[in-house]
Parts: C-alpha cells; sequence; structure tokens
C-alpha cells in the first residue's frame, strides 16, 4: 500500500515561542498625549508673562494676554508655529557649524569617546573588585565619593591640567563623560560577575576548570546582561557629562556651546530646539547600545 507525503503538524500553540509585543504601540500613545497637552500647557505657561507685558505698556500686536500667548518673542513654552520655525532655522543647513545637527553629531562623538573609556575602565574595575575583597574595600568608598563631586567644578580644572600638555579640544570632553560614565558600568558588571550560583561555580571545578575557564566560560557570559544595562545608563550619563563640559570650558562646537550661547541670548525658542536635538541624541546612544545588545546576546532577543 503506497503510503502518502508525511506531513508535519503544526506546534501547539503553547509551545511556540510568544512574540515580545512592540514597544511602539506605548510610545506612540504617549506622544499623542504629550500633543493632546501641549497646547493647553503652553497657554498657561506665556499667559502670565503677556499679561505682564501688557500691563507694562509693551506693545505686542496682540489685543488680550491669551492672544499674545502665542506671538510672545521669547515665551516660557513656544507656540508650535513658532517652535517648527525655529527647529527649520537652527537646523538648516545641517552641514552648517552653527546648526544643531553639525553639533549634535560634534557632542555625538565626546559622548561614544567618553562611553569608550568608560566602558574600559569600568569592567578593569569590575574584574578586580570581584576578584579581590580587599581591593573593594580599599577603593569602593573613593568610586562612589567620586561620583558626588560637581562636574562643573571638575570640567575647568581638568581643561586647564590638560591643557598643560597640549591636550585640547575634543579630549577633554570625552574625559569629562567617562568620569561620569565608568561608575554605572563598573557596579553593573561587578554584581553580574557575581552573579553565578554556587551550583555552577561547583560543576566548573568538577570538571578542573582554571580560574581563567570560570571568568571567560561562566562569569563573563553572566554579566552580558548587566553590562548593556550598565551601558544604557552610562550612555546618558556620558551624554550630560559631555554638554556640562563644553558649558563649562571653552568650546567652539557642540550642543553644551550653543546652550550657553543662547542662554546668555535668552533665546528660548532655540533653547527648546536644541534640548529636543539633545533628548533625541540620547534616545539615538541608547537605541545604538540595545542594536549591539541584540548582536552580541542573540540568546536574550530570542526570548
Amino acid at each position: 500500500m503506497r503510503e502518502g507525503p508525511m506531513t508535519t503538524a503544526p506546534a501547539p500553540a503553547a509551545t511556540r515561542p510568544a512574540r515580545r509585543p512592540s514597544n511602539l504601540v506605548p510610545m506612540l500613545v504617549v506622544a499623542a498625549m504629550v500633543l493632546l497637552l501641549y497646547w493647553p500647557l503652553m497657554l498657561w505657561a506665556n499667559v502670565g508673562p503677556a499679561a505682564r507685558s501688557l500691563a507694562s505698556g509693551a506693545d505686542l500686536g496682540c489685543p488680550t494676554a491669551l492672544a499674545c500667548a502665542t506671538q510672545l518673542h521669547n515665551p516660557v513654552l513656544p507656540a508650535p508655529g513658532q517652535f517648527l520655525d525655529g527647529l527649520k532655522t537652527l537646523s538648516l543647513p545641517p552641514t552648517a557649524e552653527t546648526s544643531v545637527p553639525y553639533n549634535a553629531v560634534v557632542t555625538g562623538g565626546e559622548t561614544l569617546l567618553g562611553l569608550g573609556l568608560a566602558c574600559v575602565v569600568g569592567l578593569v574595575l569590575a574584574v578586580l573588585l570581584v576578584l579581590s575583597r580587599s581591593f573593594e574595600r580599599a577603593t569602593l568608598p573613593w568610586l562612589v565619593a567620586s561620583q558626588t563631586v560637581p562636574i562643573v567644578a571638575i570640567a575647568p580644572m581638568l581643561a586647564v591640567l590638560l591643557g598643560q600638555w597640549g591636550v585640547q579640544g575634543f579630549i577633554p570632553k570625552a574625559l569629562i563623560a567617562a568620569f561620569i560614565a565608568f561608575f554605572p558600568i563598573a557596579v553593573g558588571v561587578s554584581r553580574g560577575l557575581r552573579s553565578p550560583d554556587a551550583l555552577q561555580l561547583d560543576l566548573l571545578r568538577t570538571y578542573n576548570a582554571t580560574p581563567v575557564q570560570v571568568f571567560t566560560r561562566l562569569r563573563f557570559p553572566a554579566s552580558l546582561p548587566y553590562l548593556f544595562t550598565a551601558l544604557k545608563v552610562a550612555a546618558t550619563a556620558a551624554l550630560v557629562g559631555s554638554i556640562v563640559a563644553e558649558i563649562s570650558t571653552i568650546s567652539f562646537s557642540g550642543l553644551g556651546k550653543m546652550l550657553a550661547e543662547n542662554s546668555r541670548a535668552s533665546d528660548t525658542i532655540a533653547l527648546w530646539v536644541i534640548m529636543l536635538y539633545g533628548a533625541l541624541l540620547g534616545v539615538v546612544l541608547v537605541g545604538l547600545v540595545g542594536l549591539l545588545e541584540r548582536l552580541v546576546t542573540p540568546w536574550r532577543a530570542a526570548r
């Protein structure tokens, strides 16, 4: 009797891997809520200054404070039309040294370099903290204390110190970014290196694994999720460090330099545009870390 071709039954629903929910829908919901609340918040923030300007006799070209709330020269919160005009003015042409995209690229480069330096220092410190309890007891309090020092005070001092050896421009900002970012990496990775339980360690010892093999085949792979979580925190910290360093030192480009200049000029619309670019730059940096995490730890992305 001739048998027909064998067919494979579909896997039961219970055994199929569940799809991870997309983050796009919640993000769009939050964006829609912000857009809905923006107009009333803008009016509420600007009506007061408009009323005071009209009361002082200023000619704003509008009859009431409510009408003037969308036409202030330096509003507390710019109207959508004002914001779009400022965005266009500061973004085009994008390769100009006075444009926000160009300066965002400069700040992003400083941040990435600082994050790379912080990663190297943080990994080395994490290994030392795990290998030696004496080293941990001696240095961990000082590492914590280093994060309480105001960056605004350190940045000019570091710039002057490095300037004596001719190190200027890009490097001091990256070092300030690394100074802020290394601590979460060191603490996060050290916790990850300690995450394997005693049963896993005993199993490797049963197979006569050397300390190097225990580190490379158990401790370090177990620390990767902690590493990438710490990197996402460190990326935003490094970005803040780069911007603060640009504000606190002599800078010829970067978002911090633009923030300082427009703050002195009291151009609030430009400040909001620059802050938007800074926020988008932070999202891009965290997204790059997330992409790297998917490439390095594909087994976690499949969960």
